[in-house]
């Protein structure tokens, strides 16, 4: 079996080896803090493969961090990263240097690239490894199918499915194409093949960390991290840990947000939201929602416009209360509207109603809150939601789907042909529709926003706004009033003291980032469907 030495260079530097059974090596050497190497050496046989390359390199970051951390928690989780990303250089290492000529093309479940997959020896079960990605793969084992599934690095212990077969995506050749409006999405979103492995992506969560659980919410974090995390060689928790700290953002297991709470998921990996990554995104957090739809209200002409409710206004699947304000400023325009995390909101509503009845509500009394109140001596609403931890209390939940779903939205209007579009948002829809402008910001060419309207937004006032600036070829409208109850009580507390740019505006220095005060008409959460007009 191959091994991986570290060796520390000076104060933050250190260099660490991998050395086949062969005597086939290399090594990389750089700073803890660098995402490269700043110098590597070795065979090409090993240089070249990018699953031995990122382990080895992400083994040496881990192993710095240990070496350097007080905390003994933090310093756990770095170990046992290491441990995992040693592990898998060393084994794919040994594959790499037993490749052979033979080779086989088909589709990637590591990379979702067509590519060849060069045959090892000496391997019980057939395998290969991905010349484009380097990761170990086997045929998938679905009767029929010519696609590769991710072997792992580890013994093969029963089937191996495709990304097809497993539900991962709806099919390899639709990660890149486009949709003519935002009416195809379904269609487009529909799976081709049966889930051969019968695995849900809920499943998932027990792996990260060995004994993690929660709301469905969660769920699609671990399965885009996974896929990620896939494409360096990795499986199961390990590949989860990998993708998630691969896209920036931690591992829930380590007490981070995962993929769910970013909003660079989609273009993290260095592809466009209308290629791969963003296909594999919005398929998998649309498949934890199973309530996420998008609805055509009207048909039209001008820009699309895209609204989506928050937790008190959530509704049915019409117009709601939002005919009047969007009639009266786009009369003539088509209307979609997003539909999402209906069990979320609705665990939210019963648990922030009471909160703001009354202005000195600091107590709650019903739904989540009641369940808290037993444990936590029926606390103040903030000492209530902290015990209920972040896996639990209803805030959270609904604050990261929001964040899902606004992945997923920007991912799916970024392939389609219509637009600009006009998005319109109230409460955590106002979150969802900035995560999905935020994530679209990265995207090169034409803007695929012509304007935005925020209302009683549930988005905190401390952040980087150039983002959601770029991505907007007109005007953000921010409509906030300082008599928003919801927001003064429930988000101030969920949020552990942080203001809501929906009661206090963002303040922005970006010129076409305008906040609008309505405080005068708009007396609660929902009066600004009667307090506001949208501006032009």
């Amino acid at each position: 079996m191959a091994t991986v030495t570290y060796v520390p260079k000076g104060r933050n530097g250190f260099s660490v080896t991998v050395r086949t059974n062969s005597g086939t090596q290399m090594t990389l050497e750089g700073l803890y803090q660098s995402p490269d190497p700043a110098e590597v050496d070795g065979d090409d046989v090993l240089r070249n493969n990018p699953t031995v390359f990122q382990n080895l390199w992400a083994h040496g970051s881990h192993e710095a961090q240990v070496r350097r951390l007080r905390s003994e928690e933090k310093r756990k989780s770095h170990r046992k990263a290491a441990k995992d990303h040693s592990r898998i250089a060393e084994s794919v290492a040994e594959l790499a240097v037993t490749q052979t000529g033979k080779t086989s093309t088909a589709w990637c479940s590591g990379c979702f690239m067509k590519t060849d997959h060069r045959r090892v020896k000496g391997t019980r079960i057939t395998t290969y490894l991905c010349d484009n990605c380097g990761a170990p793969t086997i045929p998938c084992a679905a009767p029929r199918c010519k696609n590769h599934a991710n072997r792992g690095s580890g013994s093969v212990t029963g089937p191996r499915y495709c990304a097809e077969h497993r539900h991962d995506i709806p099919s390899f050749e639709k990660l890149t194409d486009g949709m003519a409006s935002l009416d195809d999405y379904a269609d487009w979103l529909t799976f081709e093949k049966r889930n051969a492995a019968r695995i849900t992506k809920v499943a998932a969560l027990t792996l990260v960390g060995g004994a993690v659980a929660g709301p469905a919410a969660l769920a699609a974090a671990p399965a885009v991290g996974g896929a990620v995390g896939a494409a360096s060689g990795l499986s199961g928790a390990a590949a989860t840990s990998s993708g998630l700290a691969t896209l920036g953002f931690g591992s829930i297991a380590s007490g981070g947000l995962g993929m769910a709470g970013g909003t660079a998921v989609v273009t993290a990996t260095g592809t466009a939201l209308g290629g791969v990554m963003g296909g594999v995104t919005a398929t998998a957090y649309v498949s934890a929602d199973k309530s996420f739809k998008i609805v055509k209200l009207r048909d039209g002409v001008g820009h699309p416009v895209v609204i989506a409710s928050g937790f008190m206004t959530e509704g049915g699947d019409d117009w709601g209360t939002w005919r009047g304000l969007i009639d009266e400023r786009f009369p003539k325009n088509p209307v979609y509207r997003v539909l999402w995390g209906s069990k979320e909101l609705k665990a939210l509503g019963l648990f922030a109603g009471p909160a703001v009845a009354q202005e000195y509500a600091q107590y709650v009394a019903t739904g989540f809150a009641r369940r808290a109140s037993r444990s936590a001596g029926f606390a103040p609403l903030g000492v209530a939601l902290a015990a209920m931890g972040f896996a639990k209390n209803p805030w959270s939940v609904a604050r990261t789907r929001a964040g899902m779903t606004g992945a997923a939205l920007a991912a799916l209007l970024a392939r389609t042909e219509e637009g600009p579009y006009i998005l319109v948002g109230h409460s955590l829809g106002a979150r969802v529709m900035a995560t999905a402008a935020r994530a679209m910001g990265k995207e090169a060419g034409p803007k695929r926003i012509a304007e935005m309207h925020l209302l009683g937004a549930a988005i905190g006032r401390k952040g980087e706004w150039r983002s959601l600036s770029e991505s907007v070829d007109g005007t953000v409208y921010n409509y906030w009033s300082k008599n928003d109850n919801v927001l003064k009580f429930l988000y101030l507390a969920a949020e552990a003291g942080q203001r809501a740019v929906g009661r206090h505006g963002f303040a922005s220095k970006f010129s076409n980032i305008k906040d609008r005060d309505k405080s005068r008409m708009v007396k609660g959460h929902s009066g600004y469907f009667e307090g506001v007009r949208l501006e032009r």
